[in-house]
């Protein structure tokens, strides 16, 4: 062989190794990893607070916990409404099942109007309002000796005044819990 044939080799695998392409990895989109990373770092937060929250959670008795829908218990009307509002629904619902797992609880649904309609009219409205969140508890567990309706219609405001902003404060039934 001659030397030319020595000089070419080299150049000819180097233009052979030019030739070559190599493919780069597939890649996700941008967008998807973004996505994915946000799914993931939300899954992880959510996970690190439950733990958080067991392991210092509430010791106490859950009526007692600030946290649990079990201390909200206030439901507001519509005017010259008994209709339970929605948004209300997950807060009896809460209540029901503690009044299921609690036999010996028993609690008063207090009934309260604004100072619109007549005294009577109020009492009657207070007390419907009463008896249709009774109605629920016991249809979601609670058993009709637990749960005890009055209404105070317009006797016991929650707040003094006139006008849109007092009155709807006033369209309340209460929760008070007898025996825990």
């Amino acid at each position: 062989m001659s030397i030319r044939f020595w000089m070419i080799l080299p150049a000819l695998f180097l233009l052979a190794l030019s030739g070559c392409e190599t493919v780069p990895p597939k890649e996700e989109a941008p967008d998807e990893v973004a996505v994915e990373d946000q799914g993931a770092n939300a899954a992880a937060e959510e996970a690190r607070a439950r733990a958080l929250e067991a392991e210092r959670g509430f010791r106490g008795n859950p009526l007692d916990d600030p946290a649990s829908p079990l201390a909200k218990r206030i439901v507001y009307f519509d005017f010259d409404s008994a209709e339970v509002v929605n948004g209300y629904r997950p807060v009896i619902e809460a209540h029901a099942a503690y009044l299921s797992d609690h036999p010996g609880a028993s609690i008063t649904l207090e009934g309260h109007a604004d100072e619109r309609g007549s005294r009577e009219y109020n009492l009657g409205l207070g007390e419907r309002r009463g008896q249709s969140i009774e109605r629920m508890l016991v249809l979601l567990g609670a058993t009709d000796r637990q749960v005890q309706t009055v209404s105070y219609g317009e006797e016991k405001p929650a707040a003094d005044g006139h006008g849109e902003s007092v009155w709807e404060l006033n369209r309340r039934v209460e929760i008070t819990y007898q025996e825990r």
